[in-house]
């Protein structure tokens, strides 16, 4: 199976109003720049994403609420994003808060083909509203829900021809629990490199997760805030 594509618009082929999201990234780390930027140009619209966040207003997720292409946001962290705050306020945006450790477990049991989990995250706040609690060993948890996920979209340091991955630092947080999580997994790479040319022990996430891959273009690796002393 070839998975090389041309660019992020071969990339994103298929994706259709209305489908779930899972965008990796953590912050500004690690986004898939080049996927964003192509589906801002592709016109799609009513998107449900599932980010750890939701970009900033000029860059990455943010990009996609400018223009309106996002119905739902499903995230644990919203912070920096003044035109999401506004259309949630407007009701023009669907948001789902969850916890961040709700947020990894619920896609890394997308990954590993698991139905469900149990957390006691959010037990006995707003979370919990509408949801199934059970005890164990004296203590509630949480019913909580694997994603279903149409495309999950990635970025990694380096890749190759199989579809292996590696991760720099932070952008390692999110980035393999999305790529498990999608029915047909996304990876845009700053080096692609032919298959065997990793070193084993050093993959992060291995092909089998991955669908399509493509070497990025003209990353600017933005950050949120440069504090400086």
């Amino acid at each position: 199976m070839n998975k090389v594509v041309k660019n992020a618009q071969e990339a994103i082929e298929g994706i259709k109003d209305n489908m779930v999201l899972g965008i990796g990234g953590f912050g500004l780390c690690g986004i898939p720049e080049n996927c964003i930027t192509a589906l801002v140009g592709s016109g799609i619209h009513g998107l449900t994403c599932i980010s750890n966040n939701a970009g900033v207003d000029d860059f990455g997720i943010g990009l996609m609420l400018q223009t309106r292409q996002v119905r739902k946001m499903i995230a644990s962290y919203v912070g920096e994003n003044a035109e999401f705050e506004r259309q949630l306020l407007s009701g023009e945006l669907a948001v789902d808060l969850i916890p961040q450790g709700t947020l990894a477990t619920r896609l890394m049991a997308a990954g590993y083909g698991m139905p469900a989990i149990f957390t006691p995250a959010g037990v006995g706040t707003e979370v919990a509203e509408g949801k199934e609690v059970r005890r164990f060993k004296e203590k509630d948890y949480l019913l909580e829900y694997a994603f279903e996920i149409d495309f999950s979209i990635v970025k990694a340091w380096k890749g190759d021809t199989h579809g292996n991955l590696i991760f720099r630092k932070t952008s390692r947080n999110f980035n393999p629990l999305v790529a498990m999580a999608g029915k047909i997994t996304i990876a845009e790479v700053e080096h692609l490199v032919p298959a065997g040319e990793l070193e084993p022990d050093q993959i992060h996430l291995p092909g089998i997760y991955v669908h399509r891959i493509f070497e990025g273009v003209d990353y600017q690796k933005r950050i949120e805030q440069l504090t400086v002393r």
